[in-house]
């Protein structure tokens, strides 16, 4: 059995709310981003700056951002758990398995770094 101790939000129920509530918020950023580009026929870097670059949609961005995160964290969390099993790995399941898992944060933290500076920079 594998402890939650590197799960979101150290709960099953908790991390499937989790996951489908950033799954709205991203299937609704995708409806706005989806919505602004079909209402704007041919748009220049001027109208596309401003658009993202509005106090709304930055939030909206951030919110979408840390949703994404939540989002992959707790599916990716749920992958490692799931295949990277002594069953399958021997005895090194649990070295396989926070290396995985640490790649994960890692990438995660840089997403974040890399999101934020792209939607406040604009």
């Amino acid at each position: 059995m594998v402890t939650n101790v590197t799960s979101f939000a150290r709960s099953g129920l908790a991390d499937f709310v989790i996951q489908r509530v950033s799954a709205v918020v991203l299937a609704l950023y995708t409806l706005c981003l989806t919505g602004w580009f079909v209402t704007h026929a041919n748009p220049d870097y001027a109208m596309v700056t401003g658009f993202f670059g509005s106090p709304a949609m930055k939030a909206f961005s951030t919110l979408a951002l840390f949703s994404t995160i939540a989002h992959a964290w707790i599916g990716m969390w749920t992958v490692g758990t799931d295949y990277i099993r002594p069953h399958y790995f021997g005895s090194n399941a649990t070295v396989f398995r926070l290396i995985y898992q640490g790649g994960c944060m890692f990438a995660l933290f840089i997403y974040v770094l890399w999101g934020s500076a792209v939607i406040w920079r604009i």
